[in-house]
């Protein structure tokens, strides 16, 4: 894969399935994510002092390094929670599947 498509994976969650179709396809739209994958989730986490349990929706983003700036900013700007999950890494992939997204990712739209 050529460096200048280094694949960056980002987990957050929203909070149905309607919300996260909203937030995946505006990323897509603006071009900051190649893929997102979406999968019902049951969360058991703290939150205001009390023991939560929520059916949520998670998002696993595909994009590329040069877009995780944009990308962040852009969930924090659209997403329903005060505090989105936000977890990162970066991630290696075939050489056939980082060109592919090399290409989805090589128009950006900032708007």
């Amino acid at each position: 894969m050529p460096a200048d498509a280094e694949l960056v994976l980002v987990l957050t969650t929203e909070a149905d399935q309607e919300r996260a179709e909203a937030l995946a396809r505006v990323l897509l739209e603006r071009r900051l994510a190649a893929c997102v994958a979406l999968r019902p989730v049951l969360s058991l986490y703290h939150w205001d002092g009390q023991l939560e349990r929520s059916a949520e929706v998670q998002l696993l983003i595909k994009t590329l390094a040069h877009h995780f700036g944009a990308l962040e900013a852009a969930v924090r700007e659209l997403h329903s929670y005060s505090t989105p999950e936000w977890i990162h890494w970066p991630a290696r992939c075939s050489a056939d599947y980082g060109a592919w997204l090399l290409e989805s990712g090589s128009h950006a739209n900032p708007s």
